[in-house]
């Protein structure tokens, strides 16, 4: 995780912060992955103490379980909604760039301006986003309520950052 965070992070000197997953696949259950921890998003670079592993979730409850030191990220329902509406998804890197964020606003498929980052509402409205849009063959989205906020998504981080590269 560090060597694939630090390689990628290199290259984003334009944004103020990343985080990426990766899920690891496990037939039948629900889908669990590696997670940056809270108050991690100014590191140069991680240890795995710096992340979890998110083991299960709960939309309805707002609730995670997790392996790891850290504390989860408030966005962990975020990602695992990403990750059970697009099975081909391996990585997820949320950033933040407010121009750019502006320039895509409406224009990539876009969450509700109502709807806070960090809740069980943003898990259900990304999960509308892949049944309502083209978020899976474009593979970003925006959300509208949380400024600055882009995600990507691919088969590895290479595809997720190529589909920031593009915009």
């Amino acid at each position: 995780m560090q060597a694939e965070t630090s390689g990628i992070a290199s290259h984003w000197s334009g944004l103020k912060r990343d985080r990426v997953r990766q899920p690891e696949r496990t037939r039948g259950r629900k889908q669990e992955f590696l997670h940056q921890g809270s108050a991690t998003g100014g590191l140069l670079k991680l240890s795995l103490t710096d992340c979890v592993r998110v083991v299960d979730y709960d939309f309805k409850k707002n609730w995670v379980r997790y392996e790891g030191a850290a504390i989860p990220s408030s966005e962990s329902l975020t990602h695992a909604a990403i990750y059970e509406s697009e099975l081909s998804t391996t990585a997820v890197i949320h950033c933040h760039d407010s121009v750019l964020w502006r320039t895509l606003l409406d224009g990539a498929p876009t969450t509700s301006k109502r709807v806070p980052y960090g809740t069980c509402e943003m898990a259900r409205e990304i999960i509308r986003l892949f049944t309502e849009t083209d978020v899976r063959s474009r593979k970003i989205f925006v959300m509208a309520g949380h400024e600055g906020g882009i995600v990507t998504l691919g088969k590895n981080f290479e595809e997720a950052f190529a589909v920031l590269l593009r915009q």
